[in-house]
């Protein structure tokens, strides 16, 4: 909320001479002090990442947050649903979402440069991890491009217990611009029509010293972790 404070000041004109006395008054502008919010992140179940560089969370939001916008690569395009505020698409209901999974990111010694993010269903009935996760490191106002070269022949559909995952490239070879340590991920979850983000968002720790730059990507959900790191 904005918070505006008025500060009036005053100026007075004092008399002239002995045959007339005139006293002026007036009031002068004010000024503003505008403090505008920081920006929403939206906060599920956060833990600080252990020795073994891993962090976990659980979506409890409503969901209300706006996903980041899609940033541009030409050899990488948006993740489904970025810059679009979450919202139920087609055939929601069934999505894995924060609301019915728990998620974990690891850093992972093969290949370098990248993590491994594991969701598990933790409902009563299957849910399918429809595209691929909508990502936002920090504050990021761009979502993290997604590998279309990883796209699967089916959807990731997940029993209760059973996961999915995906591989996060945090670096090229050749290195990027706007390099920096990062500290949370904020992972949104598309719906079956790939249209806006549906359910709560998770966020979570990520391991200490992780750092990316504008090179950074995500596959989309797989059915096994060797899957999701051959990209």
């Amino acid at each position: 909320m904005f918070r505006i404070r008025i500060r009036p000041r005053t100026a007075v004109a004092a008399t002239a001479t002995a045959l007339a006395a005139l006293s002026l008054s007036a009031c002068g502008g004010s000024s503003s002090d505008a403090r505008s919010p920081g920006q929403a992140v939206a906060e599920g179940a956060t833990a600080r990442p252990g020795d073994n560089g891993t962090g976990t969370g659980t979506g409890n939001d409503s969901g209300t947050d706006s996903a980041p916008s899609a940033g541009k690569n030409s050899a990488l395009t948006k993740s489904p649903g970025a810059g679009k505020a979450p919202g139920k698409g087609s055939g929601s209901s069934d999505a894995c979402t924060g609301d019915n999974v728990t998620a974990v990111i690891t850093k992972v010694p093969r290949p370098i440069n990248h993590l491994l993010l594991t969701i598990t269903n933790k409902g009563s009935r299957a849910c399918n991890a429809y595209f691929a996760p909508a990502l936002r490191f920090d504050g990021d106002q761009s979502a993290t491009q997604v590998n279309q070269d990883s796209k699967p022949q089916a959807v990731a559909t997940l029993a209760p217990g059973r996961s999915a995952y995906a591989g996060v490239l945090l670096s090229g070879a050749a290195g990027g611009d706007h390099g920096r340590t990062a500290r949370k991920l904020t992972v949104y979850f598309a719906p079956r029509s790939g249209s806006g983000s549906t359910g709560a968002p998770v966020t979570l720790s990520l391991p200490t010293g992780t750092y990316k730059d504008d090179n950074a990507s995500v596959t989309y959900w797989q059915d096994s972790a060797a899957d999701a790191l051959q990209f």
